[in-house]
């Protein structure tokens, strides 16, 4: 906890410096979810650091052809989702993905078509947010742990599982609510770190002479 309200301090006041308050707080908000999920504070920052650049660099190469392409990042795997008018769009995309210095894997979901009407992106949104609720209250998965996207029906789950069966569990979940075609899971399965038990020593304390523990000869019945 210490650790946060110091980070959160120390955003805050670069911020207060440089008149960017909003931009801190919600980077604080950020690292408060990083630091309740189970990859690192710093592999989250890299995530999200990792995607921002790539949307980036696709709206600098083409916003127009890019504008519904959704980039999602966990655990330095990369998903590319939405669609893009023509496949050397598709290609570029993932090109421009590949040459982020942190990502290990891309996978290119785009769709070559015209973009989504507003009624599909509300239902999208929609199945995404019934989704995230039925996992929060699941106690199988640990939902702050998982990434989704969805376009067109289809279903992404990104992110890490602690067991087999959670990852399973996760896409059941996600299968079974409403609009839902199919669901694609990219998550990792990852063991939580075993705590660490420091076993205290239980031998006797020696302050000094004057705390009331004898020394020396008291041992033996006194001194002369």
């Amino acid at each position: 906890m210490r650790k946060f309200i110091a980070i959160f301090a120390v955003l805050a006041a670069s911020a207060g410096a440089s008149g960017c308050m909003t931009a801190a707080v919600g980077t604080a908000a950020s690292v408060g979810v990083y630091a309740m999920q189970d990859r690192t504070i710093g592999e989250g920052i890299d995530d999200a650091a990792a995607s921002s650049q790539v949307k980036m660099r696709l709206m600098a190469a083409d916003s127009r052809a890019f504008q519904e392409v959704d980039v999602e990042v966990a655990n330095r795997n990369l998903l590319l989702s939405g669609t893009a008018p023509t496949a050397e769009h598709r290609q570029m995309a993932e090109t421009i993905a590949r040459s982020t210095r942190i990502i290990e894997n891309v996978y290119n979901e785009i769709v070559v078509g015209q973009p989504s009407s507003f009624a599909q992106t509300a239902q999208d949104e929609w199945i995404t947010a019934q989704i995230r609720t039925r996992l929060t209250a699941s106690s199988a998965v640990r939902a702050i742990n998982i990434n989704i996207e969805t376009f067109h029906g289809t279903v992404y789950l990104m992110g890490i599982a602690r067991t087999d069966q959670e990852l399973r569990r996760a896409a059941e979940i996600a299968s079974v609510v409403g609009g839902v075609q199919r669901v694609v899971s990219f998550m990792e399965v990852r063991a939580p770190d075993a705590p660490y038990y420091a076993q205290a020593d239980t031998g006797p304390e020696y302050r000094g002479g004057n705390d009331g523990v004898p020394e020396g000869d008291d041992l033996a019945g006194g001194r002369n």
